[in-house]
């Protein structure tokens, strides 16, 4: 069924072709629940043969609701960060919505509190804070929102909606994965510690190396960067007792490969390496890292369900951890020796 008129398609065309009331269209474009399944097909399928695009301006005045979600990114420059929040417009551009953004960055000037006020001066119908630090949550339970908020940070919090892929069973992986091999021994290079991600990487990972028993080792705590991690392993004096390296991303551990052969030692043969996150560089590098993989898209998605369930006054999905996967590669291997 083409649409033979020279002007735009409006919403009372749409009902009069489905048969419904433009009301009932209007209630199938913003998702309300009660509708019955057959007549949400027929009022999608008119709009579709039709080409109708809602005039979002006049549903914004309807609705009182801008259709804009607020996103507060701690760190653009880091790959989840950036890859959350690039996941988070896709979702949200697909349920038609739009996303403001703002990054906070070491040495910016600009406030948690005047970042929200920017985000929330736009009219924004719900913010998300993605990648957060603990000085950024302690700013945030001082500032007084007036719309939804979700976080995504690994914990459930008694404020915010929080979502995040799983760390800990992210991290279990990489730690079981090393254990199988016959590593007893294995250093965690740690992110800053006061990042949420990395604190819950290195709280799983001490639970799981103490679940098997691993020997106890203090941890490294790295700032994300590979050259922080390439000048730690160009720094070693000799091979370590330790025969593997937990890192907590891909960064990192791709600096420190770099580092560990140029100081002379093979991977996997001397030192496996695992990281965290599955960067698009991860599986061309030499040796091909082994990585624990998020799910970014997975995330986004579940971001903007909570938000617009939350904004629409429905239940809120239960699903607060997203399946975290181990990419088994060549940087993981027995370790040197046989020895256990």
């Amino acid at each position: 069924m083409a649409n033979s008129s020279p002007d735009k398609p409006n919403i009372r065309q749409v009902a009069s072709i489905a048969g419904v009331s433009h009301m009932t269209v209007s209630r199938v474009l913003n998702d309300y629940p009660h509708i019955k399944e057959a007549t949400r097909r027929r009022v999608l399928e008119v709009i579709e043969e039709l080409d109708y695009r809602p005039n979002m301006a006049a549903r914004a005045l309807a609705t009182q609701r801008s259709r804009r979600i607020g996103v507060l990114v701690e760190s653009a420059v880091e790959f989840g960060p950036i890859s959350t929040l690039r996941a988070v417009e896709f979702a949200a551009r697909a349920s038609g919505y739009a996303v403001s953004s703002i990054a906070l960055r070491d040495g910016d000037e600009i406030s948690p509190q005047e970042a929200v006020d920017n985000l929330t001066a736009q009219g924004v119908d719900a913010l998300c804070v993605v990648s957060p630090r603990s000085s950024s949550i302690a700013a945030l339970r001082r500032i007084s929102i007036g719309v939804p908020m979700l976080v995504v940070k690994p914990e459930k919090d008694p404020l915010f909606l929080t979502v995040a892929v799983d760390q800990q069973a992210g991290t279990t992986l990489a730690v079981d994965h090393l254990v199988s091999l016959g590593h007893r021994d294995i250093l965690h290079l740690a992110g800053p510690l006061d990042w949420l991600d990395a604190r819950a990487r290195e709280r799983a990972f001490h639970t799981r190396a103490k679940a098997w028993g691993l020997r106890e080792r203090a941890i490294v705590v790295g700032d994300w960067t590979g050259d922080f991690a390439y000048d730690f392993a160009t720094g070693l004096r000799e091979l370590p007792e330790y025969t593997a390296i937990f890192v907590a991303n891909d960064d990192m551990a791709i600096g420190l490969v770099h580092g560990l052969h140029d100081r002379g030692f093979s991977v996997p043969d001397d030192l496996s390496v695992i990281g965290f996150d599955d960067i698009p560089l991860a599986r061309h590098v030499l040796p091909p890292l082994t990585t624990v993989r998020q799910n970014f898209h997975a995330l986004g998605v579940s971001v903007v369900d909570m938000l617009r369930a939350a904004i629409e006054e429905r239940e809120i999905p239960q699903t607060t951890r997203i399946p975290a996967e181990l990419m088994v590669r060549a940087s993981s291997g027995p370790p040197r020796g046989g020895r256990a």
